[in-house]
């Protein structure tokens, strides 16, 4: 009895330099990942068309990782499906810190707007760092009758059937701002989502629909030549960029904002030495001259964030627009 006692005993002691060699090595490994990464090329998904704002930003990002870390960062695009295809293709991808995606706020609008969604945008990713906020700018086909957003409004609510909208697809945020607006001002407008920014906006120029929310990088260009009229800003400011454009509270719809943002994220599982990295040279990133003045150009804003704070937000606006989908009576496709 008393041998086998003194066994377990014996057993146990030799254990705890065993445990204690695992953690040093378990710290160690970490450390080379930290040091080492990336070894080869990194690839970023956008999960949009070429020349949308997450687009924009997403290669910026890569040109400034490149710079920084010695390893080619390249976007890869990968449209479709109100942002999903993409963004599944990262979540089961292997979490080694070479697949990555830069994702705007529809990661969290999916689940809320799809019965079918493969991921879940809390459980299957590791957030890296939140990159910017911007406002959707509602624009129009100059061809439309109507000055501001009430006449809108009113011709919305006297001919049901006379407008439609554009929007990068279902659960965009383009979809959700307008479907936000309809909801707060008491009207309903027709949905037409394309895959992605670029052909939303090719079609709005050429008349096919009436009017859309996007990003001031995609449309300030139009603005600019005339081909789209501005009626309002969906953030809780005017933009410096557009200084005579009143928000859409201004403009007559209470307590009306919406603001899209744009973050990076890693499959879940992706070292947090790897995380740890790429969460520095992107603060580095959104603090150099060239990133901050095309973004502050374009109506975007630059932030920066911890994983931690980044993956608080990811949470925090599940809720919200969970709550927008339920009263504006949005049933899952």
């Amino acid at each position: 009895m008393h041998m086998v006692n003194f066994a377990q005993q014996g057993t146990r002691q030799m254990r705890m330099p065993v445990v204690v060699l695992s953690g040093l090595l378990l710290w160690a490994s970490g450390d080379s990942t930290a040091q080492t990464y990336p070894t080869k090329p990194v690839k970023i998904v956008v999960p949009s068309a070429p020349g949308g704002g997450t687009d924009i930003i997403g290669r910026l990002l890569a040109k400034a990782f490149s710079s920084a870390l010695g390893q080619n960062f390249y976007v890869e695009n990968k449209p479709g499906a109100g942002n999903l295809i993409g963004i599944e293709a990262v979540a089961h991808a292997p979490a080694d810190g070479y697949t990555l995606l830069f994702v705007p706020s529809p990661l969290v609008l999916n689940p809320i707007l799809y019965k079918k969604v493969n991921y879940d945008p809390v459980k299957d990713f590791a957030p890296i760092a939140l990159a910017a906020t911007a406002p959707n700018i509602l624009v129009i086909h100059p061809g439309v009758k109507v000055k501001n957003v009430r006449d809108w409004i009113d011709l919305a609510k006297k001919e049901p059937t006379a407008l439609n909208y554009a929007s990068a697809g279902v659960g965009t945020s383009p979809h959700m701002s307008m479907e936000l607006f309809n909801y707060m001002a008491g009207i309903q407008t027709l949905h037409v989502p394309y895959k992605g920014t670029s052909p939303a906006v090719t079609d709005l120029l050429g008349g096919q629909v009436k009017g859309m929310f996007s990003n001031a990088l995609t449309v300030m260009p139009h603005i600019q030549s005339g081909k789209v009229r501005p009626l309002a800003v969906s953030g809780a400011k005017r933009l410096d960029i557009l200084p005579d454009v009143p928000t859409v509270m201004e403009a007559g719809v209470p307590n009306y904002v919406s603001l899209q943002w744009y973050g990076l994220l890693a499959p879940a599982g992706t070292p947090q030495a790897i995380v740890q990295t790429l969460n520095a040279e992107m603060l580095k990133a959104l603090q150099s001259k060239e990133i901050k003045e095309k973004l502050a150009a374009e109506g975007a804003e630059p932030v920066g964030s911890s994983p931690l704070e980044f993956a608080n937000l990811i949470k925090s606006d599940y809720q919200k627009w969970a709550g927008v989908a339920k009263r504006a009576g949005i049933e899952p496709q």
